[in-house]
This record gives structure tokens, sequence and C-alpha cells, in this order.
């Protein structure tokens, strides 16, 4: 199984825009990302957002590019930035859940995202893992047994050029 957990694209301010949709900067970072992995033959079988805005542009794009036959909704659990992470950790390691199943993408923000990282490849929540910033990709493992989780790769916009 693999996971793919995703920070959303650069959101506009909140004083320009309450809701934070993405920045033109923001979707275009986020096509990139999405256009690299389409030519890497990249394959998941859904994604799961937040529900805020940003998040769920950030999904639509990825799996729009990605091609279609991927399902795309809103996290069963609550994934916002200062959500905790056990209802969805419980699900990934107890799992098969309703939608945590298969290789599946989760676009979030953070805190959270980093949080759900260093517990499912450290064990602890408050290990530092990953630097995200906006429309990184963090591709996990688990290992063949079923047992814990490495990272297999990070992709950041930035690395595409541009």
């Amino acid at each position: 199984m693999h996971l793919y957990l995703v920070q959303h694209g650069t959101a506009v301010p909140k004083d320009e825009d309450p809701a934070r949709p993405l920045s033109a900067s923001g979707r275009e970072a986020v096509q990139k990302v999405a256009s690299f992995l389409a030519r890497s033959q990249f394959n998941i079988s859904g994604v799961v957002h937040s529900g805020k805005v940003r998040a769920m542009q950030t999904a639509l794009l990825l799996s729009e590019t990605l091609g279609p036959g991927r399902i795309v909704q809103e996290c069963l659990y609550p994934i916002g930035p200062n959500d905790p992470i056990d209802l969805l950790y419980s699900a990934i390691e107890d799992g098969p859940g309703e939608q945590i199943t298969g290789d599946r993408m989760i676009v979030g923000h953070l805190p959270y995202l980093s949080k759900l990282l260093s517990r499912l490849v450290c064990g602890d929540e408050y290990e530092s893992t990953v630097h995200f910033k906006p429309g990184t990709v963090v591709a996990l493992e688990r290992g063949e047994n079923g047992d814990g989780w490495s990272i297999m790769w990070v992709l950041r916009p930035e690395l595409l050029g541009g």
C-alpha cells in the first residue's frame, strides 16, 4: 500500500478572499506537479481532501491531470490544519477503512500533514520528518508485511523549475 500526502497549493490571502482558494501561482505549481506525476506512470485509486476550498481545488487538479477513474471526495475524518490526527491515523493503521484502501492521496494542511507523516514514519507526531511547502507530495510505502511506513520520495514544485 502507498499513501501520498499532499499539502494544498498556495492560496490567496484571507483578507483577499476568506474562503482562501488557490492563487494563480498555486494552481500553476500544482498543475506542474500533477503533470510530472502523470508522465511518471503515477497511479492512485482515489483522493481525499479536507473540504477546505484550497485542498479541494488541489485534489481536483491532481486527479483531473492523472486521468479518469479516480474518486475525489472529502475525507470522512477531520483533517483540517489543527485537527487531531488520531482518527485518520487509526483508519490507516487499522484499515482498510472505507476511504483509506489501495493507493490513496490525502490532500490537506499544515501542521496536520506533518504530524500524520511523523507518526506514521517515526511513531511520534512531534518528530520532524519533512518540511512541507505548498504543493509538496510525500510518497509513503508500507512494509512488505504490513509493518511500518517509510518515505519513498518527496516532490516539491520548485524541483520542477520555472
